[in-house]
């Protein structure tokens, strides 16, 4: 693992933005709630590392806060993700093209035919807008992505001699596929996990731009980006900042990925090393 760059750099970003909203629990250098109209739209100095926005609050204390809110809702929905998605898709790889498989299938495409911010919408139309429901609408996204990916790993599997001897000694279809199937399939879900939660990330930010996601005074990435927009001209802090976060956290994250990828699948290293 150490000799994977990708891995190194992508652990490293992530790192530093889950310690940050890790600190923000217990301590930031400003209140994100406390409003100094005196002080907006000061740009970044010694007192406030990246400048003020314009309530006067400290942009630096609002990207910690920021990151927890981002990581929360996208580790939620990608825990809601592989939660559901990935016994359906052990499911409907054990039926191997029977009904119970092209029901599960079938449904996966409906679900893929709404994107995340439609779903949202939806959501929100009926209980209001908030970081539940967009962990719902993302969550719910979630569920065919692992579906497909743990199907289409596992069907590969089941043809695998220690397979046949697991049916041989008598093992149920259902212990098979967890205690066989799914433990051989882990390295491709933990990539696809870091995936799925980069891209959480940026749709929360997306639907917390469009006034979906976290509601004030509770900070939010996508938010700061929204309120930025029309002060870019003589304040592009406000959007440089929180729009760095949100790129250097992806990038950080795909960058992890990869580096998985390569140390976890043995094709791969074997061709690496």
């Amino acid at each position: 693992m150490m000799r994977s760059r990708n891995l190194i750099v992508g652990a490293a970003l992530s790192a530093v933005f889950a310690l940050a909203a890790l600190i923000s629990f217990i301590w930031t250098p400003y209140d994100v709630t406390a409003l100094e109209i005196a002080n907006k739209l000061k740009a970044p100095d010694a007192a406030h590392w990246f400048g003020t926005d314009h309530f006067g609050r400290d942009v630096f204390s609002m990207i910690m806060v920021g990151a927890r809110t981002s990581i929360a809702v996208a580790l939620v929905a990608v825990g809601i993700g592989m939660a559901a998605g990935i016994p359906l898709g052990l499911l409907a790889a054990a039926s191997k093209g029977g009904l119970l498989d092209e029901v599960i299938m079938r449904g996966n495409d409906l679900v893929f035919a709404f994107p995340s911010l439609v779903i949202a919408i939806l959501i929100t139309a009926v209980f209001g807008p908030g970081a539940i429901n967009a962990i719902i609408a993302i969550g719910i996204f979630n569920i065919p992505v692992f579906a497909r990916v743990s199907r289409g790993a596992a069907l590969s599997l089941w043809e695998r001699e220690f397979i046949l001897a697991a049916r041989v000694a008598g093992k149920s279809t259902a212990r098979i596929s967890f205690e066989h199937i799914l433990p051989n399939i882990l390295n491709l879900l933990i990539v696809q996990s870091t995936i799925q939660f980069s891209l959480g990330i940026l749709a929360e930010a997306a639907l917390s731009y469009v006034g979906l996601g976290a509601q004030p005074p509770t900070p939010s990435w996508g938010r700061m980006l929204a309120d930025a927009q029309t002060m870019i001209s003589f304040a592009p802090h406000l959007a440089l900042v929180p729009g760095g976060a949100i790129i250097l956290t992806v990038l950080g994250l795909n960058l992890m990925g990869d580096g998985l990828r390569d140390t976890l699948d043995p094709h791969i290293r074997v061709a690496l090393s």
